[in-house]
C-alpha cells in the first residue's frame, strides 16, 4: 500500500541535534551526523532539519555542516533557518538538500517565496507555519521561534503562503511541540481544508497509533514529528527509533481496529 510521508523533525542547536517542549528547553539529542545515520538505516521518507539558532542569532546557514549532513543522508532533506535570501537557497540546494524551508524571513520579505518558488519550483521551497494557541481560544501565528505574534489567523496565513508560491505547508503546533500528546487535529483539520497545497502536521505525537490520525481525520498529507523518533519510555531515555514498513501499513491501513493497534503494543 501506498503510505503517506512520515518524517523526522530534527532540531539544530549550536551544531548539535536537541529537543524542544513548546520550542523551548532544548535537550541534547546526539551527534548531528550520528543521528542522520541511525535515520537513514530505517530507511525514512525523508528529514526535515530545523537550525532553530540561526534566524535568531541572525546568522546563515551553517553550510559546512549542511555539506555534511546532505552528504550523510540517503534519504531526502529539507532544511529551514537563516535563510534570507534567493543566494542562500541556491547555495543549500547546491549542498544536496532537496527543500528549503522558509518562516521568519517571510514577515519582512514575503516576495522572497515567489522568487523562490519561481527560481527553483514549488516543490522545492516549503513555508512553516508556526501556531499557538490563545488563552482566550482559538490560534495566532508566530514566527522567531515562537517569540512575535503576527496577529493573523492560520488559515488567512496559509492561503497567503500558497499564494506566494509555497509548494507545501509545514504546520507547527507550538503549544503540542514535546507534549507528546497527540496532535492537534482541529488546527490541523481547519489549515488542511483551507487550501489546495499539502499539509505536513507536525508536533505532540506521543506515540506511533497518533501518526495516521492527521490523515485519516484532519486531510493533512504528510507527518512529522520529533519526540517519539528520539525518545523511549516513561523517562524520555535518548534512543533513536522509526516503525517498520510492515507496522506504517498496519498504522495506516483504514481495515485497522482499535484492538488491532493496540495488539502492536503501540
Amino acid at each position: 500500500m501506498l503510505i503517506p510521508r512520515v518524517i523526522p523533525c530534527l532540531l539544530l542547536y549550536e551544531e548539535s541535534f536537541v529537543k524542544t517542549v513548546r520550542f523551548k528547553r532544548p535537550r541534547y539529542l546526539g551527534d548531528p551526523v550520528n543521528v542522520i545515520n541511525l535515520f537513514n538505516r530505517f530507511e525514512v521518507d525523508e528529514i526535515a532539519l530545523l537550525d532553530i539558532r540561526a534566524t535568531q542569532e541572525r546568522r546563515p546557514p551553517n553550510l559546512e555542516l549542511i555539506r555534511d549532513l546532505a552528504s550523510e543522508c540517503w534519504v531526502p532533506l529539507a532544511y529551514g533557518g537563516g535563510i534570507r535570501s534567493v543566494s542562500d537557497i541556491e547555495s543549500i540546494l547546491r549542498e544536496g538538500v532537496e527543500k528549503v524551508i522558509l518562516n521568519s524571513v517571510l514577515e519582512s520579505n514575503a516576495g522572497l517565496l515567489s522568487e523562490a518558488s519561481r527560481e527553483f519550483g514549488s516543490q522545492a521551497i516549503v513555508a512553516c507555519l508556526d501556531v499557538c494557541t490563545r488563552w482566550s481560544g482559538g490560534y495566532d501565528v508566530y514566527v522567531c521561534s515562537g517569540r512575535r505574534r503576527l496577529g493573523v489567523h492560520p488559515v488567512a496565513r496559509a492561503l497567503q503562503l500558497e499564494a506566494l508560491g509555497a509548494g507545501e505547508i509545514l504546520l507547527n503546533c507550538i503549544h503540542r511541540d514535546g507534549c507528546m500528546e497527540g496532535y492537534d487535529l482541529s488546527l490541523i483539520r481547519m489549515v488542511s481544508k483551507g487550501v489546495g497545497i499539502p499539509v505536513i502536521a507536525c508536533g505532540g505525537a506521543g506515540k506511533r497509533s497518533d501518526l495516521p490520525l492527521p490523515i485519516h481525520e484532519a486531510y493533512a498529507s504528510a507527518v512529522a514529528a520529533g519526540s517519539i523518533f528520539v525518545f523511549k519510555g516513561p523517562e524520555r531515555g535518548v534512543l533513536v527509533n522509526f516503525p517498520e514498513r510492515a507496522e506504517l501499513e498496519a498504522l495506516f491501513s483504514h481495515e485497522h481496529n482499535k484492538a488491532d493497534l493496540h495488539a502492536l503494543h503501540l
